[in-house]
């Protein structure tokens, strides 16, 4: 797959965001890395086909099956994505602290044994992505469906019921707090930058 707008996007000789990537054979891996950017926001991403498909979950992925989180596809990401941690300067695209949330392999929920790839690709365009997380944070299985009627890139992650459920989950409490702190420190500083000089009063 193309990572074409993904390198359009970065000034690779400011960021250290990696440029590519080779999959290692076998098990497909997932990554969540919550991205303290101008919105805070968490980056959930699954290997298919070579890359790093994406979706941007604003509130962060859910255990509780009554949240619908929205989960906004953005470009493919090159596979060394899955250790990117860090901060990406003021002025670049996504400026903010990058922090990995969860990471493990993944399966398809309706995995024929055959070609995975193919398979993931043919429910994602359908707009029917059935999955099972073994992450640290997210197990079990999960459901990526495009929303109807509404933009093309909005799609929404739901948990499925099994014994890996958790009501009222909030991700951020499953977040370090020296990380919370970081991202503010880095989001106030980013502001003080862009703060317009102050005018100055006219003599009465």
């Amino acid at each position: 797959m193309s990572l074409t707008r993904y390198k359009q996007k970065r000034n690779f000789g400011e960021t250290t965001e990696p440029v590519a990537g080779k999959p290692a054979k076998g098990k497909h891996i997932f990554v969540v890395q919550r991205h303290h950017a101008s919105r805070l926001h968490y980056d959930f991403r699954l290997e298919v086909d070579g890359v790093l498909k994406s979706w941007a979950v604003p509130k962060g992925p859910s255990l509780d099956p009554a949240d619908k989180r929205l989960a906004m596809q953005v470009e493919d990401h090159p596979y060394d994505y899955k250790d990117f941690e860090g901060t990406i300067p003021k002025g670049n695209y996504g400026a903010g602290t990058v922090y990995i949330w969860d990471k493990g392999t993944f399966e398809l929920l309706r995995d024929d044994g055959k070609d995975f790839d193919k398979e993931a690709l043919k429910e994602m365009k359908a707009g029917d992505l059935k999955i099972v997380l073994k992450g640290k944070k997210l197990k079990g299985e999960f459901a990526l469906v495009k929303m109807k009627a509404s933009e093309d890139n909005a799609w929404l992650l739901i948990k499925h019921r099994d014994k890996y459920v958790k009501e009222k989950y909030d991700s951020e409490d499953y977040t370090p707090q020296r990380v919370k702190e970081q991202g503010l420190r880095e989001k106030a500083a980013g502001s003080k930058k862009k703060a317009p000089s102050a005018s100055p009063h006219r003599s009465r």
